[in-house]
């Protein structure tokens, strides 16, 4: 129940076991990568829901996006760097650079299994059945709190 949903990708290196289980599996290099990688997650994510994991689905959710924001980012900016380090602003996009329609090409790839596992139909309502346990166990540890 500590486990947070979040915004976006937020978490996703950080709860284990499950970073440890689905990290070597995301690559974004190349397209034909990044095929093989969403597909090998998105099979981890369909095993979570046979063990009604939610948890596990949602972490591998998170690296479906994580794939293709990172893809994209680097299609974006060569190099993959969106802020200057010195200063903190953001970079100005580059045009043409080398890798740049394979980057954006793998994002492409990542975001339709992304879209596929969030409209699963196990992820709904397992996720709408873990944000009621959650909020129940949370009112439960306040309560615990004040005593």
């Amino acid at each position: 129940m500590s486990y947070r949903i979040g915004r976006g990708e937020q978490g996703v290196l950080t709860f284990e076991p499950y970073k440890s289980e689905i990290l070597p599996l995301w690559r974004f290099k190349t397209p034909a990568i990044a095929q093989k990688s969403s597909s090998e997650i998105y099979a981890k994510f369909l095993e979570y829901d046979k063990n009604d994991d939610f948890v596990g689905m949602d972490m591998s959710r998170k690296f479906l996006q994580m794939g293709m924001t990172r893809a994209k980012r680097y299609a974006n900016h060569a190099g993959g760097r969106k802020y200057d380090k010195k200063t903190g602003e953001q970079l100005e996009r580059s045009k043409g650079h080398e890798g740049q329609d394979e980057k954006l090409e793998a994002s492409i790839i990542f975001r339709e299994v992304w879209e596929k596992a969030k409209l699963h139909e196990g992820y709904v309502d397992k996720k709408e059945r873990f944000m009621k346990e959650q909020k129940e166990w949370d009112k439960e540890k306040k309560k615990e709190a004040k005593k």
